[in-house]
């Protein structure tokens, strides 16, 4: 073997308040987040939406402290990572990439060349694929990949997904387990699955598989979990005006207070680090949501971070990709499934002349109704919040 490294591409948050700005102007410039049918209103759009909504954010990141831990968790777990593959025998260097904050993907390709690796993993710290998480990392490691002949000398290969792997289900499974035990009654508990939502034409028009990984790790973990207790599973942080995976979190919370659950635990399914989501989202927003509702004990599964089961899952991970012939070095960034990836390929935006005018129509009525709503102060992105 030669120089191994192994690459965790993560999505990176303000770590202070005065970077939660350009923190959401890369966020919503990355056309796997907010999807618009011409490139030139990309960025417009995006330091539009990251002025309106900064200090909203600023307020929630001041809740948890003034930023997002996930930059510090992210390489306390390469540490760890590291640690545990050299102590398995593999001197391996691993490193960080984050896709809209420092240290940006770019900043890790750089440090990986200067360092001479020769054979690299790259492992997205997303345990199921998504067009908007590692979709979007992966498409930016092409371009890259594309423009340097340096890094074409490097072999690599993509770990893509690993939702269905047995010690991510189990440590999930006997997090879960620990949590439902401080309950007075743990097998009469309702598990509540909250996964980070996406738009739901991801979905039903580009192939994400997203939302089939997120059910197969829930229908896993509670299969792991050996217990009787009802669950459900429902997608949070939705933004924007257009239809997302349902069911909501938030509307699933109110109903089972209705419906007269007392006893609530919240697995955070697709986050395997704290951050924004965790911390503010669901300890604070959607708690005082379920008390309100009639939930009298609420509770939520911390993420995994840097436990040592998780770690050694990951390393797992990589020794196998190392160690196996018919998985090492594979060459290719994307999954092996119909995935449409942004930009668009040609045939989901232009199969028929008819097809090309109403996308060019819809565009301009969207754009029109934009100016409208932000002149006006009134409009759908103003009662979801975006505006």
């Amino acid at each position: 073997m030669g120089r191994v490294g192994v690459l965790l591409l993560n999505l990176g948050g303000p770590e202070q308040l005065k970077d939660v700005r350009p923190f959401l102007y890369n966020l919503f410039a990355d056309p796997e987040i907010l999807r618009l049918p011409f490139a030139w209103m990309q960025k417009p759009f995006a330091g539009l939406i990251s002025t309106m909504r900064a200090r909203t954010s600023r307020d929630n990141y001041r809740q948890i402290g003034g930023g997002s831990p996930l930059r510090r968790i992210t390489e306390a777990q390469a540490h760890a990572l590291q640690d545990d593959l050299q102590a398995k025998g593999c001197d391996a260097q691993v490193y960080i990439g984050m896709r809209y904050w420092h240290p940006f993907t770019e900043e890790a390709v750089n440090r990986i060349k200067q360092d001479g690796i020769e054979e690299l993993v790259i492992l997205p710290l997303y345990p199921q694929f998504s067009i908007s998480t590692s979709g979007s990392s992966i498409r930016l490691l092409e371009k890259i990949w594309s423009e340097d002949p340096a890094l074409q000398k490097i072999k690599y290969t993509v770990i893509s997904s690993w939702h269905d792997r047995p010690g991510y289900v189990q440590v999930m499974a006997d997090f879960l387990r620990q949590e439902l035990d401080q309950f007075e009654n743990p097998d009469q508990t309702t598990v509540f699955f909250s996964a980070h939502g996406v738009p739901l034409s991801y979905v039903t028009e580009s192939g994400d598989p997203y939302q089939q990984e997120i059910e197969a790790s829930t229908q896993l973990i509670m299969e792991a979990l050996k217990r009787p207790n009802p669950h459900i599973l429902a997608y949070q942080s939705r933004v924007g005006p257009m239809e997302w995976l349902r069911p909501y979190t938030t509307n699933v919370i109110a109903h089972l207070g209705q419906q007269g659950v007392k006893d609530l635990v919240v697995v955070p399914i697709s986050f395997i680090s704290e951050h924004i989501e965790t911390l503010q989202e669901i300890d604070m927003e959607y708690r005082h949501l379920a008390l309100e509702s009639g939930i009298e004990n609420f509770r939520r599964m911390p993420a995994v971070n840097t436990h040592p089961d998780f770690i050694d899952t990951l390393s797992e991970m990589v020794l196998e990709y190392l160690d196996k012939p018919s998985l090492r070095f594979s060459q290719v960034f994307r999954p092996q499934k119909k995935i449409k990836l942004y930009p668009q390929e040609r045939w989901e935006w232009g199969m028929t002349t008819t097809a090309e005018r109403w996308n060019g129509r819809f565009a301009m009525v969207g754009f029109i109704a934009l100016l409208v709503e932000l002149i006006s102060g009134y409009g759908p992105l103003h009662l979801a919040g975006l505006l």
